[in-house]
């Protein structure tokens, strides 16, 4: 049984990852080349008007998204910080101090002084007190009072807030651990965490850790992996994707809109297009934005110019009531279409009417398909504060997707 999308629709230290190597890198080069004109066309037609307030819309260099606050609860940790200090009264020297002679004369540490341990740490040297406390406290308890309470998210959390993925991931590898990190939650922090400061690499082979510890995928899991795959865009992380998305198919899961269009971006890159096109064919939800760009720009590179010209047909004369919001198509892929379409005269005037049609009814948008890509439908906004992604992980968001346009 094939996966479907879920109902939502297109719904996350050291030096960042060095770009692939070899034949996938060479690639990218490549289909890199023509893109400049492109990507110029897009800046030159700025003049479209701005997306409807309240709907997909997107400021050029907006935010990106991957996980929801709902997901990832920093909020929640941040507000226990502040509680557990004020329980303290500020006397945390004194509450260190006293975990260090309890480690020194071997001592139980109880469940609530680790908590509290955790919501405390400030600095790195915090950290590696905190450290050794998890391991005594493992030692002592093993898996069985884990059951009772998850820490690993807490300590990840903690790591996420203090920007120290090193002591997260050094500890979740860790064989003397089993156990601890025994939820998909502190996976997919400590993901966040890595995708977020580039270190594509890092967060792949959290992901492996994941899977040889048996933790069960969930639809962030595999939102995150689809997402790493594309940011990574080697010819090794299309085949990832290829082989996540088997996997889920023998189990039966349920993949999210936005990983199918990781997935097929990831696929575009690589120039796969008949992949590109199965992926496609998964997508049950096809009135979604993010989609439909997704689909002209397949169209596109298999050939079928005349496909390409319906879709967007299609869209413009389709019947919505005034509240519905009708489909957007990014001008970075029109600039694209347009100068495809320069090899027929004939599409190329067609093309002209149906781009002045979208034009006119604010169908089309300055958000690039990354932009697209990191951002979470309003359906989701509404329910949950969203999670940044900071600059860092998206600084070559633009050199990336010009793989996706015409050689």
């Amino acid at each position: 049984m094939a996966p479907r999308p879920e109902e939502a629709g297109g719904s996350a230290g050291e030096a960042a990852s060095a770009p692939p190597r070899g034949p996938g890198r060479e690639m990218a080069a490549v289909l890199a080349g023509g893109s400049g004109r492109v990507v110029r066309e897009a800046a030159r037609r700025s003049a479209v008007r701005p997306p409807a307030p309240g709907g997909w819309g997107c400021a050029l260099g907006g935010k990106r998204y991957l996980l929801t606050e709902e997901d990832m609860k920093l909020q929640e940790f941040q507000q226990m910080k502040v509680a557990i200090r004020n329980e303290l009264h500020g006397n945390k020297d004194q509450y260190f101090k006293n975990i260090k002679e309890k480690l020194n004369k071997n001592g139980i540490i109880l469940k609530n002084e680790l908590k509290n341990l955790l919501h405390l740490c400030q600095t790195s040297s915090d950290v590696e007190l905190a450290r050794k406390v998890i391991y005594r406290y493992h030692e002592q308890n093993g898996i069985t009072t884990l059951h009772n309470f998850k820490f690993g998210p807490l300590f990840m959390r903690m790591c996420y807030e203090l920007d120290l993925e090193r002591p997260a991931v050094e500890l979740i590898k860790d064989q003397n651990l089993h156990g601890f990190f025994s939820d998909s939650t502190s996976f997919h922090i400590l993901m966040t965490m890595l995708f977020k400061k580039g270190h594509f690499e890092s967060a792949l082979e959290v992901l492996v850790e994941m899977k040889k510890q048996g933790i069960s995928f969930s639809k962030e899991t595999y939102l995150l992996a689809f997402a790493i795959c594309y940011k990574l865009g080697n010819l090794e992380s299309s085949q990832i994707s290829v082989r996540l998305l088997e996997e889920a198919q023998l189990k039966g899961d349920t993949l999210p809109l936005r990983a199918y269009c990781f997935a097929m971006a990831t696929a575009l890159k690589q120039n796969d297009v008949a992949q590109a096109k199965f992926y496609c064919s998964q997508i049950m939800r096809t009135e979604n934005k993010l989609y439909n760009n997704l689909k002209v720009l397949v169209q596109l590179r298999s050939g079928l110019l005349k496909e390409v010209i319906n879709t967007l047909e299609a869209a413009v004369e389709v019947d919505t009531p005034p509240f519905v919001k009708k489909t957007e198509f990014s001008e970075q892929v029109l600039a694209t279409v347009r100068e495809k379409m320069e090899e027929n005269p004939d599409l190329s005037v067609k093309l002209g009417n149906i781009y002045m049609k979208l034009q006119a009814s604010g169908q089309i948008t300055m958000c690039t398909l990354e932009d697209m890509l990191f951002q979470i439908p309003s359906s989701k906004k509404t329910t949950a504060k969203l999670l940044k992604h900071k600059q860092l992980g998206y600084q070559a968001a633009n050199p990336l997707w010009s793989n996706l346009l015409l050689e």
